[in-house]
């Protein structure tokens, strides 16, 4: 796939797909006798992940951390797991602030519906 397919399908700029092969997430993705980027599958998987991971808010420095492990191989597989495992709980602490939110706001918005607002904000 050409670098504007790969964005269109990710919803990416091909800016932000330079940078991640820039930086070392991806890549280097090989080039066709045009010079052109062809991504393979298994770039479009890494690519897949990074953008989950990214919507997630993880930040790149993690991503880049776990991607230079996971290239060096099966012997990082420990260290992997911890970093990922770190980040999950980050993120299930994250999810449940915003359910937290989520259920003020649903609160609000019935007391609104309802014509009951209460006192204070």
């Amino acid at each position: 796939m050409t670098i504007k397919e790969v964005a269109e399908k990710f919803d990416m700029t091909n800016d932000t797909l330079r940078y991640y092969e820039k930086i070392g997430l991806i890549g280097p993705v090989k080039k066709n006798s045009s010079g052109i980027r062809d991504y393979s599958k298994n770039d479009l998987k890494r690519i897949e992940f990074i953008k989950c991971m990214r919507s997630a808010g993880i930040s790149i420095e993690v991503l880049k951390k776990y991607v230079d492990l996971y290239d060096k191989g099966e012997s990082t597989k420990d260290i992997r797991q911890q970093l990922l495992e770190k980040e999950k709980e980050k993120l299930e602490e994250k999810i449940k602030t915003m359910t937290e939110a989520l259920d003020k706001l649903k609160y609000k918005i019935e007391l609104y519906k309802t014509d009951k607002l209460d006192k204070y904000l």
